[in-house]
């Protein structure tokens, strides 16, 4: 299966029997993002955690307050 990364736009393959190419199959609204640029935004998310001004939005902070 022939996939292309979102934000570099280089083009791969990826055997058809793999979870990633069977999820990229199934549901269209999932993306592919290459190694490079995987661990590139990885990289720069753990600079910025380790900051103190990096903050995860999973939840409202008034269930976080209630919790």
């Amino acid at each position: 299966m022939r996939v292309k990364c979102v934000i570099c736009d280089t083009i791969n393959n990826l055997d058809d029997n793999l979870p990633l190419a069977k999820k990229l199959r199934n549901r269209p609204i999932h993306t592919y993002m290459c190694g490079t640029c995987h661990d590139r935004i990885e990289k720069n998310t753990v600079a910025r955690i380790e900051t103190g001004n990096f903050r995860f939005y999973r939840t409202s902070p008034q269930m976080d307050k209630e919790f």
